[in-house]
């Protein structure tokens, strides 16, 4: 009996932990949360063609450590830098450009990702409370190196 109490509690203890989901926001709920409870927003800047993008997606993201530790402490923006949707963020309304015909970047992804006049993807960019750009990095990120620049930024 008292083994299969132990089996059950394993159970019930590791099967929630293995099927977290990161939780993520638009730009427009989280600064609308923010206000209400304060935390640094963690910005993910991709393209649907990056394939470092998508093992970002994939891997880093998938992390129960990383799910952890950005749905306790951060808001957690996924942006794909071609959205042709307008994002309203912090008193200003930023849009697609285009740069030809099936071409162009979001301002906003350009505001975010840019380092040395230039937008790489994939992006990870750390804003604090008050939208100040904390952190970025041009390059795919795995769980270890995210979870270091979480930790000392949280």
């Amino acid at each position: 009996m008292k083994k299969a109490v132990y089996i059950l509690l394993i159970f019930f203890w590791i099967i929630p932990t293995s099927f977290a989901q990161l939780k993520t926001y638009t730009f427009e709920e989280t600064e609308k949360l923010s206000k209400e409870k304060p935390k640094p927003i963690v910005v993910f800047i991709h393209t649907t063609w990056c394939n470092y993008c998508k093992m970002m997606e994939n891997s880093t993201f998938k992390n129960p450590e990383i799910i952890q530790l950005l749905n306790s402490n951060f808001y957690f923006i996924s942006l794909d830098a071609e959205s042709k949707n307008d994002i309203q963020f912090n008193n200003h309304t930023f849009k697609f450009k285009p740069k030809g015909p099936n071409s162009g970047i979001h301002e906003l992804a350009t505001a975010l990702a840019e380092i040395d006049t230039q937008v790489v993807y994939p992006t990870i960019t750390i804003l604090q409370t008050e939208y100040s750009i904390v952190f970025q990095r041009h390059s795919f990120l795995n769980a270890k190196e995210l979870l270091a620049v979480l930790e000392k930024t949280k």
